[in-house]
């Protein structure tokens, strides 16, 4: 194959109906072209030769070039695509390093092996253009839904048509045991689009709570329009869901808007998700009451609700638990995913139960730490009293407003609960001395001895040791696993200290120990406490 001038117009016009077929630009067409004829030129001249091919986009001639470039003396490696400055004063007039210069050579005579080759550089560089098309087609789509049409099956995952290219519905990704046919039609939302070596891969789904927000946005224009918004979804594929929605405009009712007509705009979706069944709650900034909503149909006596842990108990009656809980626990789990809350669930009779066993509890603690009769310290437990610490350094006068007891006994109390607290302090320090622990730990400001005890059993000894902690490692935290939250224990969690206390804490020995710069903290703070007025402007 050699590029003639009877040639020249059919590179053009191949590259013109190349690029028409697979819908990419020509341009890219003439440049695969250009090195498929540049790389059999090398294999011509010599692979170490800098040859270049050039393509005239309106007469189709091809130019072939020989390059070399301008090197210092002591870098110049390859004789064939470089050259110093005195050989290069041959060819140019006052050259300096990184001149080129540059000769056109005679067009190459193609062998099969080398048009063979061409071709496939043509046809690499055809199919990557391809590529990068269909990703810059589908990557701003992600979020969206897309109507498909069944090309095939394979392992239980569907393959569908886009159009321009495939995309796979993953079989955990169908409802329940959906089947397809080749050439049904399928409506699917694009859950991601990725860029991998055999090429961009878009993932569709029909399970993500998304899938349900979109179709109710396609479905409720006051949605659409940004009247209502849909604030959570949870789901349980192809059975129920449960969907919380607002409304900006105090003259549209979010739920009914979303029922619709005779239950006609919900209808659609839950025919579209074969049959799952949909409860509409109307949103609450308000944790508990939102979780009672979000409980229906069942009735719930009491909330709970423990905002750090973010953990929310629910007493209801003892006929309504079953309901509460739903069949298999479905009911309380989409609560649940929907509040993003742990949610334990009590009957009236159970919560009684357990108040009395705490109250129980804490009598026979003061019993035995303050050697009090029962009914002594069953007053103390009735008026509030949970601890020691508070029976030692709460304020006289609480003391004082207990029936039977006046100054000289409220004295006697708070001297008792100190000597006791200050006889474990001793005990704990003492223990904490056994295991090793350092001064440095010892005097750092806001632990106790009880915390410094627990810290040397878990093997946190001085205060380097404690700055390399992390915040959840000593207050606890949790950990969503595959959509289940699991509790990791903290080590000073029994000592009630919140995450944010520990992350002070750690802060401040990383301070003392010279590895943060209080400057930097400060900057961090102005940054944040910038950014959160930006969020509420």
């Amino acid at each position: 194959m050699a590029i003639t001038s009877a040639n020249q117009l059919e590179l053009l016009q191949t590259a013109e109906a190349v690029a028409r077929e697979k819908m990419i630009d020509p341009a890219l067409v003439i440049e695969a072209m250009e090195e498929s004829l540049a790389r059999a030129a090398k294999s011509r001249y010599g692979a170490e030769m800098d040859i270049r091919v050039s393509i005239d986009r309106k007469t189709g001639r091809a130019t072939f070039t020989r390059v070399r470039t301008v090197v210092e003396a002591e870098e110049l490696e390859n004789y064939q695509s470089e050259m110093t400055v005195e050989q290069a004063k041959q060819y140019l007039e006052n050259p300096e390093v990184g001149d080129t210069f540059v000769e056109e050579v005679p067009p190459v005579e193609m062998g099969r092996i080398a048009a063979q080759s061409a071709k496939q550089v043509i046809l690499q560089k055809v199919r990557e253009a391809e590529r990068d098309r269909q990703y810059e087609e589908f990557k701003d789509r992600a979020g969206t839904i897309i109507n498909a049409q069944v090309k095939r099956e394979e392992y239980g995952n569907v393959i569908v048509d886009v159009g321009s290219g495939e995309a796979v519905l993953r079989r955990n990704e169908k409802i329940g045991r959906e089947s397809y046919r080749p050439n049904d039609r399928i409506r699917c939302y694009i859950k991601d689009v990725r860029r991998e070596q055999r090429g961009p891969q878009i993932f569709l789904s029909r399970t993500a709570p998304e899938f349900m927000a979109e179709l109710f946005k396609m479905e409720v224009p006051e949605i659409y329009e940004g009247i209502i918004e849909i604030k959570a979804v949870a789901r349980d594929p192809g059975s129920r869901a449960k969907i919380a929605v607002i409304s900006y405009d105090g003259s549209i009712d979010p739920v009914g808007a979303c029922v619709g007509m005779r239950g006609s705009r919900v209808q659609a979706v839950v025919n579209e998700l074969q049959g799952e069944k949909i409860d509409i709650i109307p949103w609450n900034e308000d944790m508990p009451t939102f979780l009672v909503n979000a409980l229906q149909p069942a009735e719930v006596s009491k909330v709970v609700f423990d905002e750090e842990a973010e953990r929310i108990e629910v007493v209801v009656p003892e006929d309504q638990l079953s309901l509460a809980i739903g069949r298999r626990g479905q009911n309380v789990r989409l609560a649940s995913q929907l509040t993003g809350l742990d949610i334990d669930i009590l009957t009236e009779e159970e919560e009684s139960k357990r108040r009395q066993a705490e109250f129980e509890e804490r009598t026979k603690l003061f019993m035995d730490t303050l050697d009090l009769d029962e009914f002594f310290a069953q007053l103390l437990v009735s008026e509030g009293f949970t601890s020691l610490e508070e029976v030692a350094y709460v304020e006289l006068d609480e003391l004082l407003v207990i029936d039977g007891v006046d100054e000289d006994t409220a004295n006697e109390l708070q001297a008792r609960a100190r000597d006791y607290l200050e006889a474990q302090n001793a005990k704990a320090m003492e223990r904490a001395r056994e295991l090793g622990v350092q001064d440095s730990l010892v005097e750092f400001e806001g632990l106790t001895p009880q915390m410094i005890q627990a810290l040397a059993e878990d093997g946190v000894k001085s205060l380097e040791d404690f700055a390399t902690c992390a915040d959840w490692e000593l207050a606890g935290g949790w950990t969503t696993v595959d959509g289940e939250r699991t509790k990791d224990d903290g080590v000073l969690e029994p000592f009630e200290v919140s995450l944010e206390e520990a992350q002070n804490m750690i802060m401040t020995a990383r301070v003392m120990l010279g590895w943060v710069d209080p400057a930097d903290l400060e900057a961090e703070a102005e940054e944040d406490a910038e950014l959160e007025e930006e969020q509420e402007a």
